[in-house]
């Protein structure tokens, strides 16, 4: 698979912790940013394969929107064994959003990966969720991946916080009450872009909205036969659900496309609670409480990236 490297711009987690507290208080009532040991993560509500999500952090973005729309590219499918190799980090513990693969489930989905891949000591470990469709009415299906199947594939689109899943020191955030307009991961993405510029920063990690209500989204079990060429058409085949806490979401985000035609932000989320999904943002603003675990990214991998592109369907 073609791939382009790039490395990113990586403060010191304590310059990033006062970075992040400034630019949350803009948006949150009450913020606390610091620098902690990263939580177990193989307990709930997280219940990962791996305890951290320390060392060798990079970001990957897979193919891309335009594989999805306006037309679907069935040729499109990956397997996170092989892209962990591709960004040079086999055994890598990898997490983030993406769309399911239609190859082994038959049908689109939104998928979140939770993925200790293969290595030469250790087998791969699938914790990943997918979440369709419910055929019988409209609601929200949520499924563990390793249930039902044993691959480790995704298709059409993915973007990947990688690491080596070790503990170590994480900029932890605890946001509470949004006063603003922006969402957690929307003002964090715009603080760094404000405070780094042209010197793009990408961050990826956890977080759990642990009360309130999100907005999700939910792609159909079936591509769009007609072409979906602008926002408003992807909006009318899209699904809306209000979701309610606790919920862990796996964000992605860059600060700034440094010219790989990137998507800037991509949370997805799921829940012991059978909801997950797609984020855009919290609908309970007063009571709205988010408890967040991130490391900045070394290095950006850029995979399969579509020749033909466009804007569309990026929220």
């Amino acid at each position: 698979m073609a791939h382009s490297e790039f490395s990113f711009h990586v403060p010191s987690l304590e310059e990033l912790a006062e970075v992040m507290q400034k630019g949350l208080k803009d948006n949150f009532a009450d913020v606390q940013v610091s620098v902690v040991d990263c939580p177990d993560l193989t307990k709930e509500p997280f219940t990962f394969p791996v305890k951290g999500i320390c060392g060798k952090t990079r970001i990957a973005e897979v193919g891309g929107v335009p594989y999805l729309i306006p037309l679907v590219n069935k040729k499109k499918v990956y397997d996170l064994n092989i892209i962990a190799k591709e960004i040079n980090l086999p055994g890598a513990f990898i997490l983030g959003a993406g769309a399911g693969p239609f190859q082994t489930l038959g049908f689109n989905s939104e998928f979140m990966p939770v993925i200790q891949t293969e290595s030469e000591h250790n087998p791969p470990v699938n914790g990943s969720y997918f979440a369709h469709i419910n055929p019988a009415d409209g609601g929200c299906l949520l499924q563990k991946y390793s249930q039902k199947h044993h691959d480790f594939g995704c298709a059409l689109l993915a973007n990947l916080f990688a690491s080596e899943g070790q503990p170590g020191k994480v900029i932890e955030v605890k946001a509470k009450r949004r006063t603003g307009q922006l969402n957690f991961v929307t003002c964090m993405r715009q603080t760094l872009e404000k405070q780094y510029g042209d010197k793009p920063v990408g961050m990826g990690g956890t977080f759990i909205v642990q009360k309130g209500k999100v907005k999700a989204h939910i792609m159909p079990a079936e591509f769009s036969s007609c072409p979906l060429n602008s926002d408003e058409e992807v909006n009318k085949w899209l699904h809306f659900y209000e979701m309610n806490a606790p919920l862990v979401c796996l964000p992605v985000f860059i600060s700034r496309d440094p010219g790989f035609d990137l998507r800037l932000e991509h949370t997805h989320f799921f829940s012991h609670h059978g909801e997950g999904g797609h984020y855009h943002y919290d609908t309970t603003p007063d009571i709205v409480e988010y408890l967040g675990y991130f490391l900045p990214a070394e290095f950006l991998y850029r995979i399969d990236q579509p020749r033909e592109t466009h804007s569309v369907g990026r929220d």
